[in-house]
């Protein structure tokens, strides 16, 4: 899950095509306040605003595939 992580990317909105580790802070945290979307999109972004939240993030940049 972690590598899938790294590498998703934003499929939709203001930031689509930027990595999801790389989505503002303030981004994240309106999902977790108004709802993510469905299916494992989701999920990720569930993941990623537990681990924006405990400062997790750079354990993420060496999984980036370039």
């Amino acid at each position: 899950m972690l590598l899938r992580l790294a590498n998703a990317r934003m499929p939709f909105g203001k930031y689509s095509g930027r990595l999801l580790i790389d989505l503002p802070e303030a981004y994240v945290v309106w999902f977790a306040r108004n709802g993510y979307p469905k299916g494992e999109l989701g999920v990720l972004m569930a993941a990623l605003y537990e681990i924006k939240a405990n400062g997790m993030e750079t354990f993420l940049r060496p999984l980036v595939r370039e």
